[in-house]
């Protein structure tokens, strides 16, 4: 593919940078917007009452076409596409979730109430054309947004994974006209199957473990960043085998402690105690420990590609996987199941993006340390439209330089998405 070449701006560093997780709102080289944009901020209340917003930047010559971009649990006004997006003549659309920062309590079904409003706004302030650009995380929640968009309102899905009713037969969902996945990984719960450590042996104790099963155990094959991990075929068989079996564990707790709260509030309505009372109440709060494991990570000849040893977290496994910052760490058992479950979350894209019909552009990152080049193709090719587009851009997941010298992925991917915009939608 041919990529064109762009002067780099002079405040860009270009060199190799540091654990990433947890800042995808944020732009290490901030570029301003082009001169005569327009910003605008919105807040929204959602068809079920919860507050979210966006901020609407408008290039100088207002646009028909605007490109949407959001995250379930990330604030992204500040994403580093904008500025391209601006520059190319379309309008921009960054909205924040109900739940900054937080997944505490995240269930995807009611994630598709803010994207809804967001696209109900955008509709009424005229746009023709919306472009939903899912990236990392937003890939997930974008891509079931389109699939229950597509589908009769009597089709959608009706109750979460924890078994709330979404009511999204009720849900105004506007379709979107083009879909483009920005560093897309498989969904949450799809990524964190490959990321959670199958050696625990017990929830309620963070440092138990079951050598034969631990990814950091020399004697399984690990090395650190000097020399490589290699772990051989039938330990990765194991440990993936445990690796499911961990989340179905989890997938159980979680229907158990639901199960048991509303088994509580049916007798406190029919009279029951005080304990009821309080038991019907509460919501538990799950506790997920070592989640930052994934053995492609530490051994770069497992899928290999431009990564660099280490997870979005870091280079030390220890830090990340024990450490008190991690995926999924915290959560109640209705966001475990709606959002992090590789078993149970619908928000996968395995499951979603066979119903995509839409012009879809897919824009990879070779050194990406959540998705991986064997897991792009499986995205690219579970997506349902024959008008599909891949492109590979040497970057870090969050479209920064691999090494010093090198000019920033982020901007070659710009001019990537600035292309595909205009062939496929008028500005």
């Amino acid at each position: 593919m041919s990529q064109p070449s762009i002067s780099k701006p002079a405040n860009v560093s270009s060199g190799p940078q540091g654990a990433t997780a947890g800042f995808l709102n944020t732009d290490w080289n901030p570029r301003g917007l082009p001169e005569g944009a327009i910003t605008r901020n919105v807040v929204l209340r959602t068809q079920d009452g919860a507050a979210t917003g966006g901020a609407l930047y408008q290039p100088s010559v207002p646009a028909e076409t605007v490109v949407c971009i959001m995250h379930p649990r990330e604030f992204m006004a500040c994403h580093y596409m904008i500025p391209d997006i601006i520059e190319a003549g379309y309008a921009a659309w960054s909205q924040w979730p109900r739940s900054v920062g937080n997944d505490m309590r995240l269930e995807h079904e009611f994630a598709l109430y803010d994207v809804a409003a967001g696209m109900e706004y955008l509709r009424q302030a005229g746009f023709k054309r919306i472009v939903l650009l899912g990236n990392s995380g937003g890939s997930g929640l974008y891509s079931l947004y389109a699939q229950q968009a597509g589908l009769d309102a009597a089709q959608r899905i009706k109750k979460t994974p924890g078994g709330r009713p979404t009511k999204l037969d009720q849900l105004s969902m506007p379709e979107p006209d083009g879909v483009v996945f920005l560093a897309p990984h498989p969904g949450q719960g799809a990524l964190l199957m490959q990321c959670i450590d199958p050696s625990v042996t017990d929830e309620a104790n963070p440092l138990s473990v079951d050598s034969s099963l631990d990814p950091f155990d020399a004697a399984n094959g690990f090395g650190d960043a000097s020399k490589g991990a290699r772990y051989d075929a039938a330990f990765i068989e194991r440990y993936r085998k445990a690796q499911h079996e961990r989340v179905a564990k989890l997938d159980a707790l979680a229907h158990e402690l639901i199960a048991q709260r509303m088994q509580a509030r049916a007798r406190a309505k029919e009279g029951g105690t005080l304990a009821d009372r309080r038991l019907g109440a509460h919501t538990p709060i799950m506790t997920v420990w070592r989640t930052d494991a994934d053995l492609r990570c530490y051994d770069l000849s497992l899928d290999p590609s431009d990564r660099k040893y280490g997870s979005l977290w870091g280079k030390d496994p220890y830090a990340s996987n024990y450490g008190s910052v991690g995926f999924a760490r915290v959560c109640s058992p209705e966001s475990w199941l709606s959002t992090w479950s590789g078993i149970s979350s619908n928000a996968l894209l395995a499951k979603a993006a066979p119903a995509i019909r839409q012009p879809t552009l897919l824009v990879e990152y070779t050194g990406d340390q959540a998705c991986f080049p064997s897991i792009i193709r499986d995205i690219f090719s579970a997506i349902g439209t024959t008008d599909k587009h891949h492109e590979r851009v040497k970057g870090d997941h969050h479209g920064r330089a691999l090494g010093a010298g090198d000019e920033p992925g982020r901007y070659i991917a710009g001019r990537l998405v600035q292309d595909w915009l205009r062939q496929n939608f008028r500005k």
